[in-house]
């Protein structure tokens, strides 16, 4: 089976915000932290359903160097990515999301 990734806007906006922060904090750190979530991405799309279940169907992801996490459900052949925040985050911020759709 051939999953799609489909990333939400929020989500979008998670990792824009987390590129700049990270940049700010080190030149290049930003481009190590999108590889990192990258390859992250890529094991969320491959085994979905390996992953932990934290809420209903919402499964979350960690990234191991870098303090976030990735909240995705699966619908289908689609994983949808919810999220990217950092994990001191309040953890309800991806809950409003999906209360919102």
């Amino acid at each position: 089976m051939r999953r799609r990734l489909k990333i939400l806007p929020q989500a979008e906006l998670d990792v824009s915000d987390a590129t700049a922060w990270y940049e700010e904090r080190r030149r290049g750190l930003s481009d190590e932290f999108l590889d990192e979530l990258d390859s992250v991405l890529r094991r969320v799309i491959k085994s979905p359903f390996q992953l932990p279940k934290i809420k209903n169907d919402i499964r979350r992801a960690l990234l191991r160097r870098f303090p976030c996490s990735v909240y995705f459900g699966v619908i289908g052949e689609t994983v949808e990515l919810i999220a990217v925040l950092h994990q001191h985050r309040d953890p309800r911020t991806w809950e409003n999301r999906i209360i919102a759709e």
